[in-house]
């Protein structure tokens, strides 16, 4: 028998909703682990099923490291405005802007597969998943930029 606090803490760490929670926990015979690997899978099965929807909305975020030199700018879109506009989604934009500021990703496939800075065993791309099965949409790295004001002084001094 799975109990309440079982299925409240994998909501918690998830974020998706309890209905599903609960079925991974039974088929996963009450194990965390496994109930987490098997919300994985179905996030990235869900993800694939959303592929080829069409991105209509989306929102901008901004990271500025305390030091005031490092920074980063993502924009990550999203089917509906519904979504891009819900404060969980935000959140996500955020958490991107952070990463990207403190781990320098190149391009976009580089970032996907990159370990998520606050949650090492996901990658970018599994919290994009979880993401997508949480809010049931397509949701997409459009394009990011980070700033870094000791490479810009040392690209200066390398051009003469």
């Amino acid at each position: 028998m799975i109990s309440t606090e079982q299925i409240k803490e994998l909501r918690e760490r998830t974020g998706i909703s309890i209905s599903q929670c609960k079925k991974s926990l039974e088929e996963a015979g009450g194990d965390m682990d496994k109930a987490l690997d098997l919300l994985r899978a179905k996030g990235t099965e869900i993800a694939n099923k959303k592929a080829a929807r069409s991105l209509q909305a989306g929102t901008v975020a901004c990271y500025l490291h305390n030091t005031g030199t490092v920074g980063a700018m993502v924009q990550v879109n999203a089917e509906t405005d519904f979504v891009s506009k819900n404060a969980e989604f935000k959140i996500l934009a955020d958490d991107l802007a952070m990463h990207i500021a403190a781990m320098s990703p190149i391009d976009v496939p580089e970032l996907l597969a990159q370990p998520f800075i606050k949650e090492p065993s996901l990658t970018i791309d599994a919290l994009i998943k979880q993401y997508t099965q949480k809010f049931g949409e397509r949701i997409d790295i459009t394009r990011f930029s980070r700033f870094d004001s000791a490479e810009e002084i040392a690209e200066n001094v390398n051009l003469g």
